[in-house]
């Protein structure tokens, strides 16, 4: 499946009629309405979970129950962030505590490390972990400056443990919101970073700012050679707050992204493609403008392949497996499934039933786990949140 079958150009000046399969209402954001950045969560519970999903004349989006009922891996964690496998040992980042946990497969957690240095305040603090071979990275926020950095790994599973911090990446811009922090290794061995606009909107189409785009780097943090703008770590441009990064097994990337107050998107990435923010929000309409962009910038911005209102997504961690992609939504309280030889359609799992849900990962042998969201004072925990969840499709 070649990339340029899983999107479509858009040209803002020409006012070509653009349709897509499946329109879903989903803004969301970690700081739109997935988070904070203004818009109004307070509502965001049981109502709007309980919201039915919209479509478009060319797409369509169901309800199923398409999962088992999750297994309860693990409870009592604190806003926890991302999910990352070394070997069968499930490694997670709790975002406000800095805290690096172990979890057995039997639900058994414990702390291997602390990231002192990760300022937790609104959306920021320990976000994104991703492993390579014997080597932890992770992705924060440290007073006025988002860091990566890397530990070797040590020890056994269940007697795991940090080496010293070794920073390959500083100095990217920060803020409260918008600070993307998704780390993932692509299959061309690189290491990939989401990182939003961190409130600077213009700067998601300056290609010299790093804010606003997805960064490509070495396991090293160096600029790779083939990057698309020449000696720069842009991978991509043109984002608001990407949180979700993954790969096909034919090597085709995705990106979910919070949108402002009108959609969310899930996009297939291109290397120097431009998507659009600020000044197109969802994909574009007939007059060639987008639902809730200006529509008066000009250039080629490329098309999200799904777009969801706030109240039903504000994606956050994305998992590709064999056959189709699964987001996990915050303001939304749901799973996402889009099926990779349909990209125009949807499904929804668990609508309002574990609440807003932050990553969803595959893991080793194939299951699929899951992390709430609920105790960072913009959901309603339950006694045992947050938790780490398992199931199978």
């Amino acid at each position: 499946m070649s990339t340029s079958a899983h999107f479509r150009t858009r040209r803002l000046l020409t006012g070509a009629a653009v349709s897509l399969a499946v329109v879903l209402s989903a803004c969301s954001s970690d700081s739109h309405s997935g988070e904070t950045d203004g818009r109004d969560e307070s509502a965001a519970g049981a109502a709007s979970a309980s919201s039915g999903s919209g479509s478009s004349d060319t797409g369509s989006t169901s309800s199923t129950p398409g999962a088992d009922s999750p297994a309860v891996v693990a409870t009592g964690l604190e806003s926890p962030w991302s999910i990352a496998f070394h070997g069968q040992t499930m490694l997670v980042s709790e975002r406000d505590s800095g805290r690096i946990l172990e979890v057995s497969a039997g639900g058994d957690v414990r702390e291997v490390g602390r990231i002192d240095d990760a300022s937790a305040s609104g959306e920021a603090g320990l976000h994104g972990l991703a492993v390579d071979d014997d080597r932890l990275y992770a992705f924060f926020a440290a007073g006025t400056e988002n860091r990566v950095v890397r530990f070797d790994l040590l020890g056994e599973a269940g007697n795991l443990s940090l080496s010293e911090e070794e920073t390959i990446l500083d100095g990217l811009p920060t803020a409260n919101f918008h600070n993307g922090g998704r780390l993932a290794f692509g299959p061309d061995g690189m290491l990939y970073a989401t990182l939003g606009d961190t409130g600077d909107r213009d700067s998601a189409q300056d290609e010299s700012a790093l804010s606003g785009k997805i960064l490509r780097m070495t396991p090293d943090g160096d600029v790779p050679d083939d990057n698309p703008f020449g000696d720069s770590l842009v991978f991509s441009m043109g984002h608001r707050n990407p949180q979700g990064i993954g790969w096909d097994d034919e090597g085709t990337m995705y990106a979910s992204e919070f949108g402002q107050d009108t959609w969310d998107e899930l996009n297939v990435i291109e290397a120097g493609g431009n998507y659009g923010w600020p000044e197109v929000e969802g994909i574009a309409q007939g007059d060639g403008a987008s639902d809730g962009g200006s529509g008066d910038g000009d250039g080629d911005f490329i098309d999200p392949v799904q777009q969801w209102s706030p109240d039903q997504a504000s994606p956050s961690g994305l998992a590709v497996t064999d056959d189709s992609i699964l987001i996990a939504g915050l303001r939304g309280e749901r799973l996402h499934q889009v099926p990779l030889d349909d990209l125009k359609s949807s499904s929804e799992l668990w609508t309002g039933e574990h609440g807003r849900l932050r990553d969803v990962v595959e893991a080793p042998d194939g299951s699929l786990l899951v992390l709430t969201n609920n105790t960072d004072g913009r959901g309603e925990p339950g006694p045992d949140d947050d938790r780490l969840l398992r199931f199978t499709l």
